[in-house]
């Protein structure tokens, strides 16, 4: 009998794994499908009309990622400038970053350089490894206003993946935040690591504090 194996796409073998809590966070301009996104990617839906987000709202799922469980947190922030600093709140613990625009409108794209250095300051580690990815959404559109290769371009200049999705067509949705949690769960489990090999000292450190643990434990 062939050996059955598991991938991200069965969260039922996340039961016989020891879960790992990862925190996600989508941010990007108003209007760019955000919320569409995370709704087709949890719940395999996508509606017509969402209400603007204020704030923040979250959802979760269970996926598997290299042979580990992992549980999604994810965060649907507001895009609009005037909740900018009410969102800078939702950054602390974020182990990743979606940065989503409107391949529509170009003025959601020229925005994404402000929302990744608005996490990267405000995130205590300020890692430049810290996991990204960047999605161009609605290329289900025929308007499009910001091309392929000039997308492309400005995540390779920042070393950053980008995949070109549809929330409304499902394309790409599920490689989207499936890569995400790989860069997250990678970035997490070097933390744990480190954290495990400081921990390890001859004498003990002056005051007797501990380095915080990562998400991987």
């Amino acid at each position: 009998m062939a050996r059955h194996q598991y991938n991200h796409q069965e969260p039922k073998a996340a039961l016989f794994m020891k879960q790992v809590d990862l925190k996600i966070i989508i941010l990007g301009s108003l209007g760019v499908g955000k919320t569409s996104l995370l709704h087709r990617y949890v719940h395999s839906k996508f509606y017509e009309d969402y209400r603007t987000t204020l704030g923040a709202s979250v959802l979760s799922k269970i996926i598997t990622v290299d042979n580990s469980a992992v549980k999604l947190q994810i965060w649907d922030t507001g895009g609009q400038e005037r909740f900018r600093s009410v969102v800078s709140t939702f950054y602390k613990g974020s182990d990743g970053c979606v940065l989503a625009f409107d391949v529509t409108d170009r003025e959601s794209f020229q925005a994404l350089e402000g929302w990744r250095q608005d996490i990267l300051d405000k995130t205590s580690s300020r890692d430049p490894g810290f996991p990204f990815v960047v999605l161009g959404n609605k290329i289900d559109l025929n308007d499009r206003q910001v091309s392929s290769s000039d997308a492309s371009s400005w995540c390779e200049d920042r070393h950053l993946p980008y995949l070109e999705v549809s929330a409304r067509d499902n394309i790409n949705v599920d490689q989207a935040f499936h890569t995400v949690a790989r860069h997250a769960l990678i970035q997490c489990k070097e933390g744990a690591v480190s954290y495990m090999t400081d921990s390890i000292k001859l004498k003990p450190e002056k005051g007797g504090k501990k380095k915080k643990k990562k998400c991987c434990s």
